[in-house]
């Protein structure tokens, strides 16, 4: 079905994440991407949605640009914190997800390290009518593929900074 996966493998689709506790029964949207940066830096920049939605900044952020540098401060979580301005944070572990909820809706961005690099894995869980859950599936897989793209860019541009500045002659 159109929307309902970008990404993700059959495997990742069918592991349990938190999310599936919030919304069970909810319709299940699947997206996932390779991120050539350890998942000790992938997660902290999952914390930016604190501040930012990371996608179509005119659309999801009235315009305003996404921060291109991460807080440190924003790793510390707790639980009810408001992330994208819509959402509250329900439930995380530190370096593996981070678990969302707003209304209806409950989303899990859990990071596995693949390699030196991460596998970065979301579920959105809708509730409600199918219809209208298929229909927001469309939406969400426009404006999170957008959302993952971009954390993988700023990622993979921190990591290949780091590994750029460790390799460096010293003078």
């Amino acid at each position: 079905m159109i929307g309902m996966v970008w990404g993700a493998t059959k495997a990742e689709c069918d592991v349990p994440l938190p999310c599936d506790d919030l919304r069970p029964g909810g319709l299940q949207a699947d997206r996932a991407i390779t991120i050539d940066a350890p998942h000790e830096l992938v997660y902290p920049w999952l914390c930016q949605l604190r501040v930012a939605p990371y996608s179509y900044d005119l659309l999801d952020h009235w315009g305003r640009r996404s921060p291109r540098h991460r807080d440190p401060r924003l790793v510390e979580l707790e639980v009810g914190q408001p992330f994208m301005a819509h959402f509250e944070l329900a439930s995380f572990v530190p370096n593996q997800h981070i678990t969302l909820v707003a209304g209806k809706i409950a989303v899990t961005y859990a990071v596995h390290p693949k390699g030196t690099g991460t596998r970065l894995v979301a579920r959105v869980r809708m509730g409600g009518p199918r219809m209208i859950g298929r229909l927001l599936a469309v939406g969400d897989l426009v404006m999170m593929r957008k959302q993952l793209l971009t954390l993988q860019g700023l990622a993979e541009a921190e990591n290949h900074a780091e590994l750029r500045a460790r390799l460096a002659p010293r003078r």
